[in-house]
């Protein structure tokens, strides 16, 4: 997907993964945690399967239901192992080849592998293994990893999967599938995305980027993957590697702040309870008089309700949101470049007009679209807007897999908060503190427990050269 094909021009993440181990209809459950994923990613889905010493799979360019259908999974389904993936690029083409899971053959054995995340040393490894020979099939930085780790096999599987992990910098948690039917879960040192460990009533072990997928299966939540932590699933059971001499816990913010479901638990807390305290805590930072609190749907649903039951002012659903818009929808022409927008939300206007309102949005990245809804607000008479954004601004590029990598992308680079209200055309404009979004969060020590780089510039992993040049020029 590219922001021409999305009227919300939200900020994207990297993907979800799922793997399941030696399980009845596995391709078919793995197709089910994919579905519950979406979210995370609906440029393109696949699935690989292991059985019968190799690895069969399916991919393709949409969403989960689009590139599967019955005959699909009953071609890939069967007892054996699986993992699946749904993407969005953050680095790679958004074409067919580039979609996961990706799978090779090395020394008569295949290996099928899905990512979550970015690799901010990919540029020096792939310059490397190029010099060495390695010839790549994409342009995704997680063909890199396999490539490690096939070089590394001579040296046995669990020291191959050491050596690999080692090597990567940045922001990964991989679901790796062997021919054998081995499953394997990795996440990097510093925990950035989220994966998580469930298990199915027979016992079975499965592995997800949210809670809402093992939900979905009906498997019970075990744990989380730990920062740094390698889980090789097989038929003896499961065994955990932690290779990392050091660990920096930097989970990602912005996980809880806009891209898991609210269903989910991401790090020991649930997302919806979490938006709802970012909320309440915007209530007391910036209390304001107003006859409704309302959301721009979805983003800012949870958030609006701990805002309405700290302020006691009511919380009204007073922008519809139309579920069938889909990715793909006719592009209106230069004339009518608002319509996208209007396509998607449009106002209750018996609810608005000659009303002082609350807005309260998760984030503002790029500010087109929420300028387009403010004008419409304007036109149907709202005396006064109010806007609260339940983070703090984004004034600096992320490296770790979320779609904004540059500072000219993200409006509250160039504007401060008071140019920001003028430009959206807003009454009063207040983002939620830094602190008071680490405080909100209800975590032991959050300023050492976080990756808020978007916000305060505070790199937890140095990227590379490339990377960096780039940041310069732009900065």
């Amino acid at each position: 997907m590219n922001f021409q094909e999305d009227p919300d021009h939200r900020p994207k993440e990297a993907c979800g993964i799922f793997g399941i181990h030696n399980q009845p209809e596995a391709a078919r459950l793995t197709y089910f945690g994919l579905y519950a994923l979406q979210h995370r990613g609906q440029e393109s889905a696949g699935i690989a399967v292991a059985r019968d010493a190799h690895i069969d799979f399916h991919k393709g360019m949409g969403l989960v239901p689009e590139v599967f259908d019955d005959a699909r999974l009953e071609f890939l389904d069967g007892q054996c192992s699986a993992i699946g993936h749904v993407r969005y690029s953050t680095t790679g083409d958004s074409i067919l080849i580039n979609a996961q899971p990706f799978v090779v053959n090395h020394g008569g054995k295949s290996y099928g592998v899905a990512h979550n995340g970015n690799l901010v040393n990919a540029h020096k490894l792939k310059k490397e293994l190029e010099e060495e020979g390695s010839i790549f099939q994409t342009t995704m930085d997680s063909e890199i990893f396999l490539h490690l780790f096939v070089k590394n096999l001579k040296h046995g599987f669990e020291d191959a999967l050491i050596n690999a992990v080692c090597r990567l910098e940045g922001a990964y948690s991989f679901v790796l599938l062997t021919s054998r039917g081995e499953v394997v879960g990795i996440k990097d040192p510093n925990g950035f995305r989220p994966l998580c460990l469930g298990q199915l009533h027979n016992g079975r072990y499965v592995l997800a980027s949210e809670t809402c997928a093992l939900d979905l299966v009906e498997a019970k939540f075990v744990r989380e993957i730990d920062p740094g932590e390698i889980v090789i699933i097989n038929d003896s059971g499961i065994k955990s590697i932690h290779p990392h001499k050091q660990i920096n816990r930097t989970c990602c913010i912005f996980e809880y702040i806009y891209f898991a479901r609210p269903d989910s638990t991401i790090f020991g807390k649930n997302v919806y309870q979490m938006r709802k305290a970012h909320g309440r805590r915007l209530a007391k930072e910036a209390p304001v008089d107003a006859d409704l609190v309302m959301p721009f749907p979805d983003s800012g649903n949870y958030a609006a309700i701990g805002y309405s039951q700290e302020s006691g002012i009511p919380f009204d659903l007073a922008m519809i949101r139309n579920h069938y818009v889909g990715r793909t929808f006719i592009q209106p022409t230069q004339g009518m470049r608002d319509f996208s927008v209007r396509m998607k939300l449009n106002p209750v206007k018996e609810l608005l007009a000659g009303k002082e309102i609350i807005i309260i949005e998760d984030s503002i990245i790029r500010g087109t679209t929420a300028k387009t809804r403010i004008e419409a607000l304007r036109k149907l008479g709202v005396k006064k807007v109010h806007m609260r954004i339940s983070c703090p601004p984004h004034r600096f590029p992320c490296h770790y897999g979320i779609d904004f990598s540059t500072r000219g992308e993200l409006i509250a680079a160039s504007k401060t908060v008071e140019e920001l209200r003028e430009f959206l055309g807003l009454d009063t404009l207040h983002y939620l503190t830094l602190e008071g979004l680490l405080e909100s969060t209800g975590v032991d020590d959050p300023e050492n427990n976080f990756c808020k780089a978007c916000f305060d510039g505070c790199y937890p992993v140095q990227f590379d050269d490339k990377i960096s040049k780039t940041c310069l020029e732009i900065s």
